[in-house]
């Protein structure tokens, strides 16, 4: 049994030490919003918190989660920074397909709640870039992200 905290609540499974925690959050925990890209952590897609650091978990090993505390986009949306990027997403109408989204919204939410009082578009563009949109999102996405910062305080 490997136990964790996830979204704030201590839980145990029974996972091999080398099983991903993408497969295990989707497939033991049915928390669906992390999204499989591409399996190689080039896409971001997969990106959740790992003791407040975002993470793709489709290449994290259940080893590295044991006694750590793990966020996903369901966790994020019960706080306060996650509820200000649900917000500024919808004012700045940045979801097209949506598949990228929920590691856009990991990434972009270790922006928000870092030490970085302001942020520049430039400069969350240089940080959100191993997040990929295919739709191509990321001027609306930038945008959103220093609004949400600002929103926070």
């Amino acid at each position: 049994m490997i136990e964790f905290k996830l979204n704030g609540k201590q839980v145990s499974v029974d996972a091999t030490d080398d099983k991903p925690l993408l497969w295990v959050l989707r497939e033991n925990f049915q928390l669906t919003g992390t999204k499989f890209g591409c399996g190689m952590a080039q896409c971001g897609a997969c990106t959740v918190h790992l003791n407040g650091q975002p993470m793709r978990s489709c290449i994290l090993p259940m080893s590295a989660v044991k006694g750590a505390s793990v966020t996903t986009i369901e966790g994020l949306m019960e706080t306060k920074a996650g509820q200000a990027l649900s917000q500024a997403w919808v004012e700045h109408q940045v979801p097209q397909c949506g598949y990228c989204q929920s590691g856009q919204l990991m990434t972009a939410a270790s922006l928000v709640t870092g030490p970085d009082k302001t942020l520049s578009r430039e400069q969350v563009l240089e940080r959100m870039a191993g997040n990929l949109c295919r739709c191509g999102t990321y001027n609306r996405i930038a945008d959103a992200v220093v609004n949400a910062r600002k929103s926070l305080g």
